[in-house]
């Protein structure tokens, strides 16, 4: 007989051995999953990257490219299980988990913008695209937050269809257009906040100066076609509705700060909540740089901006017979940035593209912003909801910049002009390089002072019945607006000295322009949407009464006293019909065509003609699991085209609007989004994948001769300007609960700089270029994240514009790092 002998230490080990697996198996014995899949509110599509968790616990994931979960070993008990994600309404649901249990939970999410009163959104979301009578998209918040951009072109170009030139590189002032409208300060297009007009005078003095903080925006839409007939007054291209942070559903904030390449920084932080009959929002947007170009003998070339906003919302009881709400709104903005319209020389920008004059040291931009609006809204249980909003911009702004070089004999020379030709003005040339002037008067720096102001009332009223098989759905709205533009402008005079501007004479207030214009309109609209089986149509009717004054108080009357005065007046008044037909194959796939007259408000010249076109579209769209798509052909057929003479476009910047005659824009627009992976159910990640493609082309179609000196003398057939021909854009990036990862790359066509035909001459286009951008974030924490993105991977160099003086490049490549608290 053989005895086995175990040393009393290695039974005691072997012993605890035993007992902890006999534990751990007796813990998966007792322990249950939960697994589910995520859809849209009307099942046409999975939601991937939604968060899942166990309220209180560890146990979280996201859903997959096919929107489906899985929890695993979760130990018996009580819970509450959260599906959350940005953009859309979460869900708590209480589950009872017992030993052995495999939980199935189906979510259909709401969007987010479907809680909100009619006054702030006008899509009803990504799913309410589908119900839209004509072209329409919307950035999500989800979408937003993948790269954090606060410059706005970045955003917009993943949406097809929109004309961006770029000009300082950060967004602060862009130029937008659609469907080759013309980008000129976004002139053309109706820029609102919540559906309440933004631009600081839209009717007086649309070229917006001011626009509002995409930073501090929760989505955006974007309406072209016969879906913005509601949203006018520029109803030739469309209109971009920006939408700010909305109150909270329960308590919750953020605090992102991010750092990063030439001293950029930027805060966003905000906090509200709801309560049964009280909500609020209080929200900061803080951002700025050191400017990437350098300037001749040193100095800031960048900017810092802080945005306010605050909410708060008095409501009747959710599940009052008549629910009611009225909203307060607030908000201030300020800028100081150091930015100049003086660009470069064709030499210099080869030599050095983030080069910046010495003559530009003086220039700064310093502006503020109010806002205030009040919104009512009450709901009719089952056939109505009336929302009426009266509100209140002011927009102060003083741009100090470089405006002309004299020289000795008194000739004035404007910066265009001398950079245009720098051998044919060398010794204006030398002096915007630094060389000593020999008067004292060399540089004129002009004082561009103007106060605007916006203010209306207006109300929107929607109706839903149906009657037999037919559904019909009213829209009526009616809004009275007047705004204004006061020039208060001057001119200082500047001898340069080794680099150094010395200020030899200080101009008086009001001695340069001095006028005031003042706009009185009235708006309404209907549009009538009537569905039958699978045909949908949608005729509509927009009604613009105008009246445009100026008053111009001459530059010897500083004072204001009346003795020189001049003034004109215009009034213009139209109707602006349109139509679309909608046909819905099935829940996933439409098909519509779209047809309405385009129009843009006159100047206060007396007899000035509106701009007029008749403006066609035709698409599909398709939408069913994780695959979504648009393709849209379309033609702006201009009767009337206007052009407004801008500092920004390189004119004279006197504001007036001229006529273009006839032109035609054309082309397609290309959207399609994917989940590469969504058929694998098992899979932890998703790998989303967005590509948007633009075609453009536009030509004038009759000869003619502009003082606007961005047009000059126009032959049939010639190009129209600053209008890319192809414009593509991809995102893929990849999701699991952990981290995220998005790479997104980015090609426009060179431009035309000048009307013109064949061959584009070098010196008159803009480069096409490929700009690659990355942003990646890690979850530290359920409420914690680290984020970091790369703009311009590759350091590419290209001309974005030769306007409003020279040569301006892109953004260079730029890193950011930062810490995002959500709670």
């Amino acid at each position: 007989m053989v005895t086995l002998m175990m040393n009393p230490k290695r039974k005691n080990y072997w012993l605890t051995t035993a007992a902890a697996m006999v534990f751990s198996f007796s813990l998966l014995a007792q322990s249950a999953s939960v697994k589910g899949k995520i859809q849209s509110s009307d099942s046409t599509q999975n939601l991937s990257g939604v968060s899942v968790y166990l309220d209180g616990t560890n146990h979280g994931t996201i859903s997959n490219g096919s929107g489906h979960f899985r929890l695993e070993e979760i130990p018996v008990g009580d819970y509450t299980l959260v599906i959350s994600s940005i953009g859309y309404s979460p869900q708590r649901i209480a589950v009872q988990l017992s030993e052995g249990d495999v939980l199935t939970h189906r979510a259909f999410l709401e969007e987010w913008v479907n809680t909100l009163d009619a006054v702030n959104i006008i899509s009803k979301g990504v799913t309410g695209i589908k119900d839209a009578p004509g072209s329409m998209h919307v950035l999500t918040p989800r979408v937003i937050e993948k790269f954090s951009y606060t410059d706005i072109n970045r955003t917009l170009r993943s949406i097809p269809g929109i004309n961006l030139q770029e000009e300082d590189g950060f967004g602060l002032r862009p130029n937008i257009g659609l469907r080759g409208t013309g980008v000129e300060r976004s002139s053309k297009i109706t820029v609102m906040e919540d559906g309440v007009l933004m631009a600081p005078a839209p009717y007086a003095a649309p070229a917006a100066y001011y626009f509002p903080t995409i930073g501090r925006m929760q989505g955006i839409e974007v309406l072209k076609g016969s879906s913005q007939i509601k949203y006018g007054p520029y109803t030739t291209g469309g209109a971009i509705n920006l939408i700010s942070t909305q109150i909270p559903s329960e308590f919750g904030g953020r605090i992102h700060m991010i750092g990063g390449s030439f001293g950029g920084r930027n805060l966003h932080a905000y906090v509200g909540n709801s309560h049964k009959n009280v909500s609020y929002l209080v929200e900061t947007f803080q951002f700025g740089s050191e400017g990437f170009k350098k300037l001749d003998g040193g100095g800031n070339t960048g900017f810092s901006k802080q945005d306010y906003l605050a909410k708060v919302r008095v409501n009747t009881n959710a599940d009052a017979k008549y629910y009611q709400s009225l909203t307060f709104k607030v908000g201030q903005s300020a800028e100081s940035s150091n930015e100049t319209y003086l660009g470069l020389s064709e030499s210099d920008f080869s030599a050095n593209p983030l080069r910046r004059y010495a003559a530009s040291q003086m220039d700064h931009m310093a502006t503020t912003q109010h806002q205030y609006s009040i919104s009512h809204s009450i709901r009719f249980p089952k056939v109505a909801e009336l929302t009426t909003t009266a509100y209140r911009s002011d927009f102060s702004r003083n741009w100090y910049k470089l405006d002309k070089v004299v020289d000795s004999s008194g000739a004035k020379t404007s910066i265009s002009s001398i950079l245009d030709d720098p051998n044919s003005y060398a010794n204006a040339f030398a002096i915007l390089n630094g060389g000593s002037s020999l008067n004292s008067n060399a540089l004129h720096v002009k004082a561009n002072n103007r106060d605007y102001y916006a203010q209306g009332i207006q109300t929107n009223l929607s109706l839903d019945f149906k009657t037999g098989k037919l559904s019909h759905k009213a829209d009526i709205g009616v809004r009275v607006h007047q705004d204004q533009i006061d020039r208060f402008q001057w001119v200082d005079e500047y001898a340069m000295v080794n680099n150094v501007m010395l200020k030899s004479s200080a101009g008086t207030p009001g001695t340069e322009s001095n006028r005031v214009e003042t706009a009185n309109a009235i708006a309404s609209y209907i549009q009538y949407r009537i569905k039958y089986r699978k045909f949908t149509f949608t005729p509509g009717l927009r009604y613009e009464n105008i009246h445009l004054k100026r008053l111009d108080y001459g530059k010897s009357d500083p004072d204001r006293t009346e003795s020189n005065l001049s003034n004109r007046s215009n009034w213009v008044q139209a109707l602006i019909p349109g139509a679309a037909i909608d046909y819905q194959h099935s829940k996933f796939f439409s098909a519509f065509v779209g047809v309405h007259q385009g129009f843009a408000p006159a100047g206060s010249k007396d007899g000035a003609e509106p701009e007029q076109s008749v403006n066609y579209e035709a698409g599909i769209r398709y939408a069913k699991n994780a695959l979504s798509g648009q393709v849209v052909y379309f033609i702006n057929d201009y009767e009337n085209l206007l052009g407004a003479d801008l500092n920004a476009a390189g004119g004279a910047g006197s504001g007036n609007l001229f006529n273009g005659g006839q032109a035609i824009t054309q082309g397609v627009e290309f959207q399609a989004s994917q989940d590469l992976i969504w058929k694998n159910e098992d899979s932890k990640y998703s790998l989303p994948l967005s590509v948007v493609y633009t075609f453009t082309e536009g030509h004038f179609e009759n000869d003619f001769s502009s003082d606007f000196e961005g047009w000059g003398s126009v032959a049939a057939g010639d190009h129209l300007p600053y209008l890319a021909n192809h414009q593509f854009s991809v995102i893929l990036g990849i999701e699991h609960h952990k981290f995220s990862a998005n790479v997104s790359g980015r090609f426009v066509d060179e431009m035309r700089t000048n009307p013109g035909q064949g061959a584009i001459p070098s010196n008159e286009k803009t480069d096409a270029y490929f700009v690659l951008d990355a942003s990646a974030s890690y979850n530290l924490h359920k409420y914690i994240s680290l984020f970091g993105n790369m703009t311009n991977i590759s350091d590419e160099t290209y001309v974005v514009a030769r306007r409003p003086a020279g040569l301006r490049p892109g953004m260079p490549r730029a890193f950011n790092l930062g810490l995002k608290v959500n709670f």
